[in-house]
Formats: structure tokens, sequence, C-alpha cells
């Protein structure tokens, strides 16, 4: 007899004997149905996660460095040693602007929250964003309709504004936003573009639900003080370390800090954000195993036991089939087969469970449950059954087929 043919025969006779005891059998699957549902929903949430946070981080740019007060990456005690830093300025944008060789573009960035109105429409905690003329391309924004802000109009300050989509479409519904003047606060301002679609952030920001003004006139609407953001786009993203460590030199010099001092400024890229969520992702992953495992561990040893139970309940027949010439191998595949077969079947119901889910977790974020995910799930629900019903079909195999028949 082939392999082959004792595989097929096996499987016969394992849902034969799944079906003749339906409900232990499915008892028995919780603890791996709890553990597959488990493992699918962890992959699901933190591939979403990924999908949503790189799409985010994309806008940021991988080639832009931040100049800063503060690290974006720091522990309590350095930004307690840090927050006495002196404000970064606009003199020193254009300072760096006029220095660093290795930039394409060089902008400025602050922001705040505003209320803004048009008639009798009136949207809160809008983002206000305080920009220069090259802030577009440092940001990689694009305009759906109008212009950017012009270096006249940060250098005079003008009342000019540039709608995020959310708030074109909520006021302006059917155009005609170029040209009309909406309400900032106290402030009126004439809206001269519309920037393209940009979505939420994976936190849930919207992006959209922004209006950007000059740098300048927010300086005299909202703070003479405001804390700025110098944002340097560098010609070659394969340079970006040198053109750090020329922004440091150049920022050092500009600021007056002694050699001996350290940096009163922190110069900001994506790579830390992209770190810092590598770690949550990790963490999360490792708890996710690890619940699984334990899930997996429990739903195995309750596998063993049946199985256990199964080949005492079947010892005759092992007896007879043995007697008439079943091999040892032919009895140990065929209470693998059983094993793997019961765990197979939780492992679809865990998938039958997981995949309706799967869709909730995508109205806050990406997600989607890919076949890879799907193919390690079963793959994972058949390894447990086979290592957990090792022993017992270990043990029916051995059976000396005469004590087997003896049996009552």
């Amino acid at each position: 007899m082939t392999l082959v043919v004792e595989i097929r025969e096996s499987v016969v006779i394992a849902w034969t004997a799944l079906k003749a005891n339906k409900l232990r059998a499915g008892l028995t699957t919780l603890g791996i149905v709890i553990g597959i549902v488990t493992v699918t929903l962890m992959g699901t949430a933190i591939a979403g996660l990924n999908t949503a946070f790189n799409k985010s981080i994309a806008g940021i740019g991988a080639d832009v460095l931040f100049i800063e007060r503060f690290s974006w990456m720091t522990g309590e005690q350095e930004w307690l040693a840090s927050r006495n830093r002196r404000e970064i300025t606009l003199q020193n944008a254009r300072d760096v602007e006029r220095s660093a060789t290795m930039a394409g573009a060089v902008s400025v960035e602050t922001q705040g929250n505003g209320t803004v109105s048009y008639e009798k429409k009136k949207a809160r905690g809008v983002w206000v964003v305080g920009n220069s003329e090259q802030s577009a391309l440092v940001r990689g924004l694009g305009l759906t309709s109008g212009r950017w802000l012009s270096a006249s109009d940060v250098a005079g300050g003008r009342p000019v504004c540039v709608l995020g989509a959310y708030l074109a479409e909520r006021f302006f519904p059917y155009g005609g936003a170029l040209g009309s003047r909406v309400k900032l606060n106290e402030g009126v301002f004439e809206v001269v573009g519309v920037i393209d679609k940009q979505g939420q952030f994976f936190t849930g920001f919207n992006f959209d639900n922004q209006i950007v003004i000059p740098i300048t006139r927010f300086t005299s609407d909202f703070t003479r003080w405001p804390d700025l953001t110098i944002q340097v786009k560098v010609r070659d993203v394969s340079q970006m370390g040198e053109a750090k460590e020329e922004l440091r030199g150049i920022m050092r010099k500009l600021r007056r800090v002694p050699p001996e001092k350290s940096d009163d400024f922190a110069i900001n890229q994506q790579d830390a954000l992209l770190e810092f969520f590598n770690k949550i992702g990790g963490t999360m992953a490792i708890v996710g195993l690890f619940i699984t495992g334990l899930s997996l561990f429990v739903g195995g040893i309750g596998i063993m036991n049946i199985m256990f139970v199964s080949v005492a309940e079947r010892t005759k027949e092992i007896g007879v089939r043995k007697a008439i010439g079943a091999k040892r191998r032919t009895i140990l595949i065929q209470f693998l087969v059983e094993a793997a077969s019961i765990t197979l079947f939780a492992g679809l119901l865990g998938l039958a469970i997981s995949w309706p889910l799967t869709f909730v977790i995508d109205r806050f974020l990406a997600a989607s449950m890919p076949w890879w995910l799907v193919g390690i799930a079963l793959l994972v629900s058949i390894a447990t059954g086979i290592v957990s019903g090792f022993l017992p079909a270990w043990r029916a195999a051995r059976m000396d087929p005469v004590e087997a028949l003896r049996a009552d």
C-alpha cells in the first residue's frame, strides 16, 4: 500500500470518527479556534497599521529634515533638560536657506488651531498652518486649483490662505472657492488655492481640515513667538547624513553654541518615526504571539487528551487492522490525520469568525486579511494537530495486536 493510499484511507476514517463524535470534537477545538482568531486578527491589525502608517509617513518625505527645538523621540529626562532651549526663529530659517549648499528647498512652518467660517457655515478645531513660499514643494503638496503662497505674500504678511480639501468641499460644495473671503478667528482671508485631498493620518488626524496662511501673517495674528520648524528638502536623498551634519554646523554657528556645549536644537527625520513605530509593532506582535501560543498550547493539550481517549475506545479496531496486515506506519498516519483534521476544522472555524471582524477593523485602519496570513493560520492549525496527536498515534501504532484484540 502506497503512502498516498494510506493517507487517503486515513482521511476517510478520520472524518468518519469525527462525525461520530461531533460534540466532543467541537468542544476540543475551542482553544485552537481562539488561537487562530487571535493570530489572524493580530496579523490583520498589524498589517493595517503598517499600511496606514506608511501611507501617512510618506507625506512627511524621506528626503526632508526638520530643524526644531525638540527631538521627536525623546524621554522625559531629555525633554526636561531641553525645555528651556531658545526658539527657532524666522531669521534662522532665512540664514539656513542662504547657507545650506545641500538643500533643494527650505521652508518654515508653525501651527495652531482656529475657527474658520464662511457666511453661515463654521468649522471649529481647524488645523491652522503658517507656511512660506517653498512649503508646498517641501511638504509634497499638490493643488486642485489656484496657487500656493508667493514670496510677496509671505514678505508682506498678506491676508491670503490656501484651504484643505475638506474645508473647500464644506464651504464651497459647488466650487467657487478662489477669490472668496473666509474668516479665520477674527481675521478675513482671501482664498488663493485649494490643496489636493490628502486623507487622514493613521491616528485619525484629518490633513484635509487645514488652512494655510503666510508665516508672517501667523506671527502677527496668532503669536509673535511661535514654535517654528525649519523644513529642509535635501537635493540628494543618498546624502541625508552629510546634509544633516551641514545643517548642524550651520545652526550651531547661527545660534552661537560653544564647542563644549551640546546642540540647543534637534534635527529630526522620518527614520525616527519609523523606528519608533516598528518597536510598537514588534511589541504588539510579541503580545499577540504569546496569547496565540497560550491558546494553542491549551488547545493542543485538549487534542492530545481526546486522541488518547479515541485510541483507548478503538483498541479492538486497531487490533483488527493490525491482524489483517496494517503496518505501524498506517496506524500512526491514521491517528495523526485524525488529529490534524480536528485542528484543521478548528482553523477554518477560526478564520470564519475572524473574516467578518476584519471588516470592522477596516473601518478604522486600512486592514485586510492577506492570503499568506490565511495560509499560515491553516498550517499552524495542522501543525498543532500533528504535534498534539503524535504521542497518542505513536501509542496506537506500538500496540500488540493480540493484546488489542483481547481488550473489552
